[in-house]
């Protein structure tokens, strides 16, 4: 990746998820528009979950990706919107189905609190649907919030939640 050369590189976390239309050729699809911006790219397996507030949709496929970028963290969140509204993201509905859904995680080690994006995503460790594939790839990634690593997170996150989380 040319961007990568002389910028300075941060280790990045995203989360994936689809359920609408040919979910898995969608997430496919989008590791490779990633990694135009994402280097060094770590996939983790597919899972198939539950929808999360509204149920009555169908199941989503999820996975995660963490790799290495010299962008900015808001810049990174206009790439991957970007990614989404290629494959037809809507957000007419908040937790409605979608075509692909990209969220940032983590971003290296640092915390960020804007009106359009807050990192560490806040809601990420009740969700075993992020933390699960997350811990898959990159055990040793840690919040900077609490210094705890993702495989710790994991741990915590079963011990609290029983999402379904099928893996594929």
């Amino acid at each position: 990746m040319s961007e990568m050369d002389d910028k300075k590189v941060k280790d990045v976390a995203l989360s994936l998820g689809s359920n609408v239309g040919d979910s898995y050729q969608t997430l496919l699809n989008s590791l490779k528009d990633l990694s135009l911006f994402v280097d060094d790219m770590k996939v983790s397996s597919f899972y198939r979950t539950d929808p999360m507030n509204m149920k009555y949709q169908p199941d989503f496929i999820n996975l995660a990706v963490a790799g290495k970028t010299s962008v900015s963290p808001g810049a990174l969140l206009k790439k991957v919107n970007s990614v989404e509204k290629k494959y037809g993201r809507a957000r007419e509905i908040k937790y409605g189905p979608r075509t692909l859904d990209i969220d940032i995680i983590l971003f290296g080690d640092e915390i960020v609190k804007r009106e359009d994006l807050v990192i560490p995503h806040p809601e990420f460790r009740k969700r075993l649907f992020v933390i699960e594939p997350l811990a898959e790839i990159v055990p040793e990634m840690k919040d900077p919030v609490d210094g705890k690593e993702l495989h710790e997170i994991l741990k915590e996150a079963r011990e609290s939640f029983s999402d379904r989380i099928e893996k594929l």
